[in-house]
């Protein structure tokens, strides 16, 4: 079975492909192809590239992901940020419509404002803070309003088993740990992990059962910078003592806005998927360097 995807060579979308090439046949979308280069932000480029494949599903993983970034582009509809998350995403509902294609779509909890005490269901009302988060909120608009057939996956904080070129969370942490480097992490800031090797199996799932709709598709755990880092080091039976840092006081020297909180609920996700969701605890004994 044939399989589209955009950013296939990304931190995501690299382990879907690692985990299910035997079971799949993926064809990416990525414009720094040596062969054939297609730009997401191109129409006409994406919808030759899509009609020329019987495939039944695209998952979109392409993103601009710097929030920083982002942040100095705040309001630019001609910003890559923009550009990417917004534009990109309406040519990909827009090509897929025309091939009778599924998208699936990954986005993130920064389209919440950060601001709620426990976990954010998908009833929560969208209310970003930030313009990557507007972006991710605008692309959500794109593909709820006017794909034929969708489904869009939440996550927050995405981490895998394996070391990656693009640093993730828990790899970050671990090479602090490791030469004891770790800046301290914040007591007051909370995050909702996702385990990636996780979230690939749910991908699967959708295209294996035609699963569509909204699903938060992290972990549905609430952790706090510190507490998982020291989860980290004691995983790793490390002797160096994490320190703690406070979001207040970082807050006062950032010129950009920052979410308190992005832990999302996975409830309803994990009444729907037929198999378990591997807990936190048990991720983080899963890495390696």
């Amino acid at each position: 079975m044939t399989v589209i995807g955009t950013g296939l060579n990304g931190l995501i979308g690299s382990k879907l492909v690692q985990m299910y090439s035997e079971k799949y046949s993926f064809l990416n979308i990525d414009r720094l192809d040596q062969t054939n280069p297609i730009d997401i932000t191109v129409l006409d480029q994406v919808t030759e590239f899509m009609s020329t494949s019987k495939a039944d599903y695209v998952v979109h993983f392409a993103a601009f992901t710097d929030v920083t970034k982002a942040w100095e582009q705040r309001n630019d509809r001609h910003g890559s940020a923009f550009q990417v998350n917004v534009v990109g995403t309406r040519n990909i509902v827009t090509a897929a419509n025309l091939t009778h294609k599924h998208v699936i779509h990954v986005s993130t909890a920064y389209v919440f404002d950060g601001r709620n005490e426990g976990l954010y269901t998908e009833l929560d009302r969208v209310h970003p803070i930030e313009w990557y988060g507007e972006t991710k909120s605008l692309a959500e608009e794109e593909v709820t309003k006017n794909a034929q057939k969708w489904t869009i996956l939440r996550i927050d904080q995405p981490f895998r088993s394996d070391p990656f070129v693009k640093v993730d969370l828990a790899h970050r942490i671990l090479t602090g740990l490791q030469h004891d480097t770790l800046f301290p992490q914040f007591s007051d800031h909370f995050i909702g992990p996702t385990f990636i090797d996780d979230f690939v199996k749910v991908i699967d799932w959708v295209i294996r059962t035609g699963a569509s709709g909204l699903f938060h598709a992290s972990s549905g755990e609430k952790w706090s910078d510190f507490e998982l880092a020291k989860l980290i080091n004691e995983s790793q039976q490390s002797r160096i003592i994490v320190k703690e840092g406070y979001l207040a006081e970082y807050l006062k020297t950032l010129h950009r806005p920052y979410q308190k909180n992005t832990a999302l609920d996975c409830s309803k996700l994990k009444a729907a998927l037929d198999f378990p969701l591997t807990s936190i605890k048990d991720a983080v004994k899963l890495l390696t360097i």
